[in-house]
């Protein structure tokens, strides 16, 4: 695991300063403290900092060169298939200095050109130079796991693992883009390929960018297909357990020591059941939680690491300082308002004291239909057999005026958010219950200038990924929606900034193609019967997981933010959005303390809004007025 970074320049005569190289790998050091170098030849530079996994001897240093050093690669990542490439690649008398898995992407790429990619399995971003055809290819994953970010002009492409890299060169701009601001406030995170920042962008997942003569293409090498097996239902959860058996197993390939990210919840004690079976010696498990219960995982936590016999940790999250909330911040690179990036930091940060390398659930609930809004979106359809006017006179009204509960799934706040969900334009699919602003909340937070100039489309993004799925049925764009859209631009760039700001590598095996592709040829009604989510999943891991694991609802990491900003934050997040400049240039302050009174005062929940202004704002004080 690692962190890379680079420029190319396109004009004749204009060499990459090796000082700027030096700085572009000190500002992502954080990601790889084992090992820094560059590579700098008249217009390239390329950068790599390195976390040693695989192989942890010189030999796996980087850059990686060929034999002859005309291709020179940075990688971020890992290949759980290199052994059975490398073979390959020896047989077609390719020579390999060490046992490094990105030593192999260097002579895949000698063997087979830039589709390459299409034979690893695994998670990466890589950029390599080839010098003889004097091009940079830059590459991501299929899924998205590993984050790279460039920024293309005239003059040159520089790109990174994090955006801050990317600011070190004097000819970027730092600026913000309205159009990704008006969308953060309603997604909570910036939909790709756009970044927070003009003229920066994501490099979208399964594809390929090179560079070469001044010109830049894209092109993608996957993408997600769906297609009912034409198998029984006993076969098919077979097949789901033995693939995510399969998909631990690979992905526990490493030469430090590993732990599991232990929630107690379905997915993170698959995880750790299928690791335990590939483990004789002790397993370390890590779990947060906190005072409140209705936020904590303590009790199931602590039922799968006593089942599976795991030197388990518990960590006790107090309500996080403004100094903590700054250092998440200042990873993210772009602000984004999921709850759980504090806790997560936090986790992060006690579990590498103990390990290197950790395995984590993500992706299971996206993969196998875990999230409430999937019931959300099935229960609207009943909902829409109300007669409009009841709907829109009668029922809307009386939700919206009921009072905010402390608890996190109070029935109060479930309701409510149902109603504020359905309101929406149902071109928003499930995400419509993921989705924190609305026509109202426009009018009430923005400037004016700020409304004129933005597409107010809210779920233009969303309908541009729903569009390339395959499928026409609303479950299948739903979850094609959840992996190609909002898992790499959201929960997984999460996963990434908050691991690697301590150089602890996140695995998510869940998220291994094989599994994904195979759940894509799952039925709908295997999948998601009725309003039972993740139906053949649960099915295929009886007798692998405890019982009281099995049947118990969904949780997730989070943090009893509205709380703390009634209390522990509440003069924190008044003084802050008070003397914000991005505040005071581009939204309404006095809806803005409109808003701040009525939450303090239990009208209102705009935890989401208030926290989302609040990262906004310390974004914007980092990286665009450089305070």
């Amino acid at each position: 695991m690692c962190g890379i970074a680079g420029v190319l320049e396109f004009r004749p005569g204009r060499p990459v300063a090796s000082h700027l190289l030096e700085a572009m790998g000190k500002v992502i050091e954080h990601r790889g403290p084992d090992q820094g170098g560059y590579y700098q030849d008249g217009p390239v530079g390329l950068v790599g900092r390195r976390l040693k996994i695989i192989d942890l001897s010189p030999a796996g240093s980087q850059p990686v060169p060929n034999e002859d050093g005309s291709i020179q690669l940075v990688y971020n990542g890992e290949m759980f298939n290199h052994g059975d490439l490398r073979r390959q690649l020896e047989a077609l008398g390719h020579r390999f200095r060490g046992h490094c898995d990105s030593e192999v992407v260097v002579h895949a790429y000698e063997a087979w050109g830039v589709r390459c990619v299409e034979r690893f399995r695994g998670f990466f971003a890589f950029a390599l130079w080839d010098g003889a055809r004097r091009q940079l290819v830059l590459a991501r994953d299929r899924i998205g796991i590993k984050p790279l970010y460039y920024a293309v002009d005239a003059d040159r492409v520089v790109f990174g693992s994090e955006i801050k890299a990317i600011l070190e060169h004097p000819d970027v701009p730092r600026a913000m883009d309205l159009q990704a601001m008006y969308h953060y406030l309603g997604y909570e995170f910036v939909p790709g390929p756009a970044t927070m920042f003009q003229g920066i962008c994501k490099l979208p997942p399964a594809s390929v960018l090179i560079a070469r003569n001044g010109r830049v293409e894209t092109e993608s090498y996957w993408e997600l297909r769906f297609a009912d097996a034409a198998d029984d239902p006993a076969t098919l959860e077979r097949r789901v357990r033995d693939t995510c058996r399969d998909a631990v197993h690979a992905w526990m390939m490493s030469d430090v020591p590993e732990g599991v990210f232990l929630s107690g919840g379905l997915d993170s004690t698959a995880v750790l059941a299928f690791a335990r079976e590939a483990t004789a010696g002790p397993l370390p498990t890590f779990t947060l939680g906190y005072d409140d219960p209705s936020f904590s995982e303590w009790e199931y936590a602590r039922v799968a690491a006593r089942y599976y016999g795991t030197e388990h940790r518990e960590i006790r999250v107090a309500p996080v300082t403004p100094e903590i909330i700054e250092q998440v911040v200042w990873h993210l690179d772009e602000p984004m308002t999921d709850l759980s990036s504090v806790p997560l930091y936090l986790l992060c940060r006690e579990a590498r004291r103990d390990v290197t390398v950790c395995l984590s659930g993500e992706g299971g609930d996206e993969v196998f239909v875990g999230y409430d809004r999937f019931v959300a979106s099935k229960a609207e359809r009943l909902y829409r057999l109300i007669p409009r006017s009841i709907r829109t006179r009668v029922i809307e009204p009386l939700v919206t005026r009921l009072p905010d509960q402390e608890p996190k799934k109070g029935p109060l706040v479930l309701v409510r958010r149902f109603i504020e969900g359905a309101r929406l334009d149902p071109a928003g699919l499930h995400m419509r219950w993921q989705h924190f602003a609305s026509p109202e909340l426009d009018a009430r937070l923005f400037r004016e200038h700020v409304l004129r100039s933005v597409d107010r489309d809210r779920f233009a993004p969303l309908g541009r990924a729903a569009a390339r799925c395959n499928s026409r049925r609303q479950l299948d764009q739903e979850i094609f929606v959840d992996t190609r859209f909002t898992l790499p631009d959201s929960v997984l760039m999460k996963v990434d900034k908050m691991s690697m700001a301590h150089a602890l590598e996140v695995r998510v095996p869940l998220l291994d193609h094989h599994l994904v592709e195979l759940a894509a040829t799952l039925p709908p009604g295997l999948k998601f019967p009725r309003f039972q989510t993740r139906a053949i999943y649960r099915r295929a891991l009886r007798g692998v997981l405890p019982s009281k694991i099995l049947t118990r609802g969904k949780q997730g990491y989070s943090l009893p933010l509205k709380q703390w900003l009634r209390a522990d934050l509440r003069d924190y997040m008044v003084q802050l959005l008070d003397g914000s400049e991005v505040v005071r240039a581009h939204f309404d302050r006095a809806g803005v303390r409109t808003m701040i009174g009525e939450h303090l005062a239990m009208r209102a929940n705009h935890n989401h809004t208030l926290w989302a202004l609040i990262n906004l704002t310390l974004w914007h004080r980092r990286f665009i007025e450089g305070v």
